[in-house]
């Protein structure tokens, strides 16, 4: 039987999960999960299809340079990872995971880039926080998240929720919109076409580590 040589993100997930029972009253874990099935209910932040020609965009990394989807596909397949932000736990989960990953990307032929609606300083402390080797492109105002029919509004009775975590959307970034993208990570290749996508309203559900290198790996078979 093959042993994958990846460690699995799901356990490390559901161990967060568990903390965040522990830790949290119990009307804002009721909130937490309500706002879920809302999210799920409208419609909203479903992604795009599969074979479907992945938008062009142009963001600011947190280094200060300009990235271009298009011109990274023309050099190889992408990851692309759109997450929630640095103050979310499991999207640091998500982003170290990934990390750990970065040379077998690199071997398949692709490269990695994470996106979040949180502004570039705040991008630049995430990855002085996890020393991360891929771009953490920032989308502000959510526009690249829209073009991928990921963007949401987060439901305003969360608003006091998080801020009362010390949580404050507005400072992260840089918006009073409170809109975020719902997590996903699709796999696009050279002709920027969607090969592969995971794209869940539950943000503690996240794509495999060992997902991503195989489908990357099928892609550099074809």
């Amino acid at each position: 039987m093959d042993k994958t040589p990846f460690q699995q993100l799901q356990p490390e997930l559901e161990a967060a999960t568990a903390q965040m029972k522990r830790m949290l009253p119990p009307e804002a874990l009721d909130a937490f999960e309500s706002s879920i099935r809302e999210l799920r209910e409208s419609g909203a932040g479903t992604g795009l299809e599969l074979g479907t020609k992945a938008p062009d965009f142009t963001l600011t990394a947190h280094t200060g340079s300009k990235i271009t989807l298009s011109e990274e596909t023309a050099k190889g397949p992408v990851v692309l990872t759109f997450f929630r932000g640095g103050w979310c736990p499991f999207c640091n989960l998500q982003l170290a995971a990934y990390e750990r990953i970065g040379s077998d990307i690199q071997k398949a032929g692709a490269r990695l880039i994470a996106v979040s609606p949180q502004i570039p300083d705040q991008s630049r402390l995430l990855n002085e926080k996890h020393r991360l080797s891929f771009p953490l492109l920032s989308d502000v105002h959510n526009q690249a998240a829209e073009k991928y029919n990921l963007k949401f509004k987060m439901p305003d009775h969360l608003h006091d929720i998080y801020r009362l975590l010390g949580i404050s959307l507005d400072a992260f970034n840089g918006d009073n919109s409170w809109e975020l993208p719902v997590s996903a990570t699709f796999i696009v290749d050279k002709e920027r076409t969607i090969r592969a996508s995971h794209v869940d309203a539950d943000y503690k559900k996240r794509m495999e580590p060992a997902e991503i290198i195989r489908i990357l790996n099928s892609i550099a078979s074809w």
